[in-house]
């Protein structure tokens, strides 16, 4: 499959990060959100992102931002989707919402446009359940920052067809990225493990065992980490942490998945890290 157009449905963190990458790897890429407020916070967070980028990474590219952001369409009309080759949807993770997205997809997107989730924790069988095209649904976990991670993990739902993981490869592929391909379950195996890490980091806060500086550099200076579990939670975004650890408690009904207090209060307040300046950590 010769894939050309890809609509990216969700101007979040990782849809923009996800419409930077395609637009870098020669993609017209269709950013699709709710308000044009939030795509012009987008197209101007991309913007940022390529040249902080070139700081940092040399190459013998000499293409221009500007014609970067030229390959990318931005839109609240889910409508101009008609022609798109793949869809990335990005929807917060919040099922009702996820819900009400796939069956608009399915009415406007040509028949062999393949779905791509690119969930946290949602099961890919559930997301496809409410579309038409169940063996064209796959989960693409995407990892935070997406320009500079070169893995993904792809998420095999009970209908997705051998043809549809091979498109979603190639995809990946375009992209500069490796995936390991994993069955369908809630949280999938990396989020089903750094959502309790996690949580149970964000316990040992609140019950002020260790500073939050104290339990990264643990991790960090006696495993290797080059992260700690908290400044994960902040580069992901709090929000989305509270998301998925509800989604692992609802779909498993196991008390080890039961969301920290703290954690609740914190996104409650506002913080959610990085994305709002501060978290378990402040920034400028």
């Amino acid at each position: 499959m010769n894939i050309q157009t890809v609509g990216v449905v969700g101007a979040g963190v990782m849809g923009i990060g996800i419409a930077q990458n395609l637009a870098q790897t020669g993609h017209q890429v269709i950013l699709i959100d709710i308000s044009e407020n939030i795509l012009d916070k987008a197209k101007h967070e991309i913007r940022n992102n390529i040249r902080f980028q070139s700081f940092f990474k040399k190459s013998d590219n000499t293409e221009t931002t500007d014609s970067v952001l030229n390959r990318i369409e931005l839109s609240t009309n889910y409508k101009i989707l008609e022609n798109t080759d793949f869809i990335i949807e990005n929807v917060t993770e919040k099922w009702y919402l996820k819900k009400e997205v796939y069956p608009l997809l399915d009415s406007i997107c040509p028949p062999g446009c393949v779905f791509a989730a690119n969930t946290s924790a949602i099961p890919i069988t559930r997301i496809a359940s409410v579309t038409k095209r169940s063996d064209k649904v796959v989960g693409i976990h995407f990892m935070n920052p997406v320009p500079m991670k070169p893995m993904v993990e792809m998420i095999r739902g009970y209908h997705t067809s051998e043809s549809t993981i091979e498109t979603a490869k190639q995809m990946l592929a375009q992209m500069g990225k490796e995936c390991i391909i994993v069955n369908d379950s809630p949280g999938f195996v990396s989020n089903r493990v750094l959502m309790l890490t996690i949580n149970e980091a964000v316990f040992l806060l609140q019950e002020q065992v260790a500073t939050a500086e104290d339990v990264d550099k643990i991790f960090k200076g006696c495993f290797g980490h080059k992260m700690g579990p908290l400044e994960t939670a902040d580069l992901i975004g709090l929000d989305t942490i509270l998301f998925s650890i509800e989604v692992l408690y609802e779909n498993f009904n196991d008390s080890k998945y039961r969301p920290s207090p703290l954690l609740q209060k914190m996104v409650d307040a506002g913080l959610y890290g990085r994305k709002s300046g501060k978290g378990f950590y402040v920034y400028q």
